[in-house]
């Protein structure tokens, strides 16, 4: 068997949305999983809908995702240029071949013609008209500069025929396929051409790609057998659902990449749930690193049905990296979050990010999960009723002066000293731990739920600030 190549080919068009970027992923980890390589190709041709900037979008995308390639434009590599537009004199020799083997032909029909074709839904299926044009009527025109296409040429009867490794045997009626451009007008190819070149030249031998390539496949496999070329083999990936009806789309402005890592979501988690959408390992792992996606893909774990994108799960899994990370490693990642907090630099941030670990599943949430260090001030006192912990304002009105003596007392102001402290107080009131802990908590707080317990939150505040917010809350409750 020869040496495993897949392609992603995207086209600039804008962001890297999550179907872009999972089928680059397949391939990626296809190619990885044999020992095969990655190459990756912009397919620019469609100079309609290019957007500026999108080819970096898609190199910075793919780096920071860790989905590299071996070989592309900015990488280079034996088969370039990887960029189709650099290649259009390849394209313009082997559309000229094609035509001599009977597999294309010039067109000069106008676009009124064209469009009387039309049916009345507006769709157009070419009638063949200047297949039948001599070979002095197609030299004299092309002489004269008269514009044209060139078309290919589908038979109108019989079926075309392939095996795709995950949908099986595929077959498509030739008289339902139209006879498309290959080179446009303007001397560019269509994407329907390109891709049949480009991937025979750069020695692709598996096409991943979108279920909306089945039934188009078979004009690609036409031009390989007229060129007496080896088909490569199939697999074509199941869609992402928005839900159960709507497919997750850049048209529709479903969120790509980019805009999940700026939401605060763990890189790595977007990655690996990705993976997940229309894969199932044989295991029942879910949390997996790239190096363990390599290892475990196999295409017996694609689905043949449509995934449903469920935002909540790969915030969960988010979630599960983080709790995975080191004190250090959640400071370096979330730096950008931690900094748009008020408390950035102004307290222990390691023990900070201890405290949030097990209690954030997306970067984004840092800020409101710590602000309070920084925002004390006036609070609804009905904080204090919790039916749970038995507690209420009266019940306040015992444990904070209480609390107060005795975090006054304390030399070492430490998470240890300040629970010894406080569970003495417990004993001493005869009260329930989870009493006298709301209420302290609440009172240094202000909050409902912070980030960390009322030890690690007094710790963080310092002694002087912790009583300084005690007596603000005895206050408010007298």
């Amino acid at each position: 068997m020869s040496k495993v190549r897949t392609r992603f080919a995207p086209s600039p068009t804008g962001y890297l949305h999550i179907g872009g970027l999972r089928t680059a992923l397949y391939g990626y980890l296809y190619a990885k999983n044999l020992g095969g390589d990655f190459i990756l190709r912009i397919e620019d041709t469609d100079t309609a809908r290019y957007v500026d900037g999108s080819v970096q979008i898609i190199y910075d995308t793919m780096r920071d995702s860790g989905i590299m390639y071996d070989e592309g434009p900015d990488v280079g590599g034996n088969y370039g240029p990887y960029v189709q537009s650099e290649r259009k004199n390849i394209y313009t020799e082997y559309a000229k071949k094609l035509v001599e083997l009977g597999g294309a032909y010039y067109c000069f029909c106008s676009a009124d013609r064209i469009s009387s074709l039309k049916d009345g839904e507006g769709n157009m299926k070419y009638d063949k008209h200047c297949l039948s044009l001599s070979k002095e009527e197609i030299e004299e025109k092309l002489a004269s500069g008269c514009p044209f296409v060139i078309r290919q040429n589908v038979p109108l009867e019989g079926t075309g025929t392939y095996h795709d490794l995950v949908y099986g045997d595929i077959s498509v009626d030739y008289k339902d396929i139209e006879d498309g451009i290959l080179i446009k007008s303007d001397g560019m190819p269509t994407y329907n051409f390109a891709n049949v070149i480009d991937d025979h030249l750069m020695g692709i031998t598996h096409v991943i790609r979108g279920t909306e390539y089945l039934s188009s496949t078979p004009k690609y496999n036409l031009m390989y057998d007229a060129f007496g070329w080896e088909r490569p083999t199939y697999i074509h990936l199941p869609p992402i659902m928005k839900d159960a009806v709507h497919k997750l789309s850049k048209r529709n402005g479903d969120a790509s990449y980019e805009d999940f890592v700026n939401k605060g979501y763990v890189k790595e988690a977007i990655v690996n749930y990705i993976a997940l959408l229309g894969w199932s390992p044989k295991t029942n792992q879910e949390k997996m690193s790239l190096e363990e996606l390599k290892k475990n893909f196999s295409l017996e774990g694609i689905n043949k049905s449509p995934s449903i994108f469920d935002e909540n799960k790969m915030r969960w899994l988010s979630g599960e990296y983080i709790k995975a990370m080191t004190d250090e490693e959640l400071l370096e990642k979330a730096d950008k979050f931690f900094a748009e907090s008020k408390v950035y630099g102004k307290y222990d941030m390691k023990k900070i990010a201890s405290l949030l670990k097990t209690r954030i599943e997306i970067f984004s949430q840092i800020p409101e999960k710590i602000n309070f260090l920084e925002e004390f001030g006036a609070y609804d006192t009905a904080l204090f009723c919790h039916k749970k912990m038995k507690t209420d304002v009266e019940i306040a009105k015992i444990v904070l002066p209480e609390a107060r003596k005795t975090l006054e007392g304390l030399t070492d102001f430490s998470f240890d000293s300040i629970h010894d402290a406080l569970m003495q107080l417990v004993a001493k009131l005869g009260m329930k731990n989870g009493q006298v802990f709301w209420c302290v908590r609440v009172a240094i707080t202000g909050f409902e739920s912070t980030a960390g317990g009322v030890m690690e939150i007094a710790e963080l505040l310092g002694k002087e600030e912790t009583l300084k917010r005690l007596d603000y809350s005895i206050s408010l409750i007298k």
